[in-house]
């Protein structure tokens, strides 16, 4: 069978199973396993990323793929009978805000990335009739781009108000079992999908040749863990938030969600005040714990002056700013001189990025110049891809000519002997130009 027919036929299984979740949305899933056969493996296959990082076995895509119909037939044989053995995932460190903290993360063996992939694949044709339009993280036809552009947009119909950051302390590594198997119950009970979950929860981490077994968390970096961690918060936050909080609110509010990520905005100050209060205790049922500084309620009314002092409201107070996915929010004047919501690269993110940079130009720097400039303009264009919004064009260029004065210098290092005076490295630029700041991603700013 071609992969396009099989894609297709995957397609229209995932689509059968979705509008019926649709139709019932009390209805518990007693048998969806067998939905998961040797073509839906091969599906999971195409989908799962091939340059990703080894796990504990050092096994490759490349070389799992090739013997990929034994190792798929066998890996089905596994996980239909229950005698699946999760491996633990291997724990690496990276850079967190600034650089001067690390986030951990797991790395899942490649088959079992593979099986993750599949039952990821099932279970989202169930929990997208389920989540609510608030969550943005990890979704299909989702990104946080398009959280920005809701957020952006509702806030300025709000004309500002108030602001809830929400930070959870380490939540992929306190994330509760019991409460989140509970929310499964309530949508998916099959045997053979329920065991294999299990058994990734309680796989274990291996670091520095020590395998732990903690008692909560699910690996980050994990394929399922995303998906796990929106069901766990679409039952703590989401529902909450649309079910119980909004219709005892005197003004507007709304929610926007990015995996762990929260912001609530409220018209109304105390509706804010009460939120902040009781959402301590919401989270903690649920053995999750909210980071002290963090979390914090920020004043973000729109300015209404126009003369001097501008910046501050009738009150004479300065609007405050939050962050949210790489970018402060913050009040400011557009080309036609109106309040509006202006969003800059955070400044932990900002220098993250530039010293990934330049990090990459030391140990890179004998490298042909060609090779370098290909590197860089690559990494150039990443970085606009994401933070390429309206309105940040003054951190794009900051950071364009950060990372040209980077290449420069490192360049300068090469050699005691030859030199990389400004004249020279502007004529190496005019060979071989890095490419310019712009702005990708259109946000409705007027």
């Amino acid at each position: 069978m071609s992969d396009t027919l099989r894609s297709g036929s995957i397609s229209t299984k995932l689509q059968r199973i979705a509008k019926l979740a649709r139709k019932a949305p009390g209805m518990i899933f007693t048998s969806l396993s067998h939905c998961i056969d040797i073509d839906f493996l091969r599906e999971a296959y195409r989908r799962t990323r091939k340059d990703g990082a080894t796990g504990v076995d050092g096994r490759t895509a490349q070389e799992y793929g090739d013997n990929l119909e034994e190792n798929l037939r066998s890996l089905l044989d596994r996980f239909r009978s229950g005698t699946y053995r999760a491996p633990p995932v291997r724990r690496v460190h990276i850079p967190k805000g600034d650089g001067s903290k690390t986030r951990p993360i797991g790395v899942p063996t490649f088959e079992d990335k593979v099986l993750q992939r599949a039952v990821t694949m099932l279970l989202e044709s169930i929990y997208e009739c389920d989540f609510l339009p608030c969550s943005y993280g990890f979704r299909p036809r989702k990104s946080a781009h398009d959280a920005l552009v809701v957020l952006w947009q509702q806030v300025m119909d709000m004309q500002g108000g108030w602001v809830l950051e929400v930070d959870i302390k380490s939540f992929f590594d306190v994330l509760d079992h019991r409460h989140l198997r509970s929310f499964l119950d309530q949508r998916v009970c099959d045997g053979v999908l329920r065991r294999a979950i299990g058994k990734w929860l309680n796989a274990g981490v291996m670091e520095d040749g020590q395998h732990t077994r903690p008692a909560t968390g699910s690996p980050q970096g994990g394929v399922i863990s995303p998906l796990l961690a929106n069901i766990y918060l679409h039952e703590v936050l989401d529902k909450w938030f649309e079910e119980t909080v909004k219709p005892l609110m005197k003004g507007a509010s709304f929610m926007v969600r990015y995996a762990d990520d929260v912001v609530m905005v409220f018209a109304d100050e105390s509706d804010a005040r009460r939120v902040f209060d009781v959402l301590p205790k919401r989270c903690g049922k649920y053995g999750l714990t909210l980071h002290p500084e963090k979390t914090r309620l920020v004043r973000f009314q729109r300015p209404r002056s126009r003369g001097p002092g501008k910046g501050r409201d009738s009150s004479g107070q300065s609007p405050g700013s939050f962050d949210l996915l790489g970018f402060r929010h913050f009040w400011g004047r557009s080309r036609r001189g109106a309040w509006v919501v202006k969003r800059r690269t955070t400044p932990s993110r900002f220098t993250r990025a530039l010293k990934a940079v330049t990090e990459w130009c030391r140990k890179h720097r004998h490298r042909p110049i060609a090779v370098q400039q290909r590197e860089l303009a690559s990494k150039l264009r990443g970085h606009y891809g994401y933070y390429g919004i309206t309105g940040n064009s003054y951190a794009l260029g900051k950071f364009q000519r950060q990372v040209t004065r980077c290449w420069r210098r490192w360049l300068d290092r090469r050699s005691q002997h030859h030199r990389m005076p400004w004249e020279r490295f502007n004529k190496l630029l005019a060979a071989y130009p890095l490419p310019p700041a712009r702005c990708v991603h259109s946000t409705f700013v007027t």
